[in-house]
C-alpha cells in the first residue's frame, strides 16, 4: 500500500465563495476528522490530491501547517459532474495499527464458459476490513470456465493477510447470466408475412 505526503493548510474562510477561490489556485477545500477530535479544515494541493485519488483508499500522510503529520484515508471526494475536477474532499483520520472498513475493487481474470454468456457484478467494490497501513488495492478473482447461473460469494473470494470480510458471507459479489436470445421485432415478423402472401 503506497503513502503519499500532502502538504495542506487550515483554512479559516468557508461557504461557496471562499470555495471557488480555493479552487481557482489549483487547491482543493477538505475536511479531517475522526477520533473524536473536532474536525480540521483544509485546503488541498489539487494536482497531487488528484493524483493521489488514483490509487483506492491511498493513504495519505498530511503535514498540515508544518507543525503536524496526521495520517488519513479518503471517505467521500466531490468531482464537478461536468468537468470532473475536484470540488471537496472528505479525509478520515487513521493511526499506524488501527484496523478500518473500506471498499476494495474486485476485478477478474479468464474466460466464462462458451456460450456467449454475461459476468455480472453484483458488488463493484468489496467491503473488507483491514489494517490503515495495509489496505489491500484490490482482490482479484478467477471466473475461468463458469457457466450460466454460477456464482461467486464473498468467501470464495480469497484475501490478502490481515483483510477480513465486512459483508455477509454468502453475500453474492459475481453472477454469471445466460446469454439472452433475441426475439424477432415486430416488424421483422411482419415483413415475413406479407412476402408470404
Amino acid at each position: 500500500m503506497s503513502e503519499v505526503k500532502l502538504v495542506a493548510s487550515t483554512r479559516t474562510e468557508f461557504g461557496k465563495g471562499a470555495a471557488r477561490r480555493i479552487r481557482r489556485d489549483a487547491k482543493v477545500p477538505g475536511v479531517l476528522y475522526g477520533h473524536g477530535s473536532d474536525p480540521i479544515h483544509l485546503t488541498l494541493p489539487g494536482h497531487d490530491l488528484l493524483l493521489a485519488l488514483r490509487t483506492p483508499n491511498v493513504l495519505i500522510s498530511l503535514d498540515i501547517d508544518g507543525k503536524s503529520n496526521e495520517l488519513a484515508i479518503p471517505k467521500s471526494v466531490q468531482r464537478d459532474p461536468i468537468k470532473g475536477f475536484l470540488e471537496h474532499v472528505d479525509l478520515q483520520l487513521v493511526q499506524r495499527g488501527e484496523k478500518v472498513t473500506v471498499e476494495i475493487p474486485v476485478h477478474t481474470e479468464g474466460e466464462l464458459a462458451p456460450g456467449g454468456n454475461l459476468l455480472e457484478h453484483v458488488l463493484n467494490a468489496l467491503p473488507v476490513e483491514a489494517e490503515a497501513t495495509h489496505i489491500p488495492e484490490s482482490v482479484t478473482v478467477s471466473v475461468e470456465g463458469l457457466e450460466a447461473g454460477a456464482s461467486v460469494l464473498a468467501k470464495d473470494i480469497t484475501l490478502p493477510k490481515g483483510t477480513t470480510l465486512a459483508v455477509e458471507s454468502d453475500a453474492v459479489v459475481l453472477q454469471v447470466l445466460a446469454a439472452q436470445a433475441e426475439e424477432p421485432s415486430e416488424e421483422s415478423t411482419e415483413g415475413a408475412e406479407a412476402a408470404e402472401a
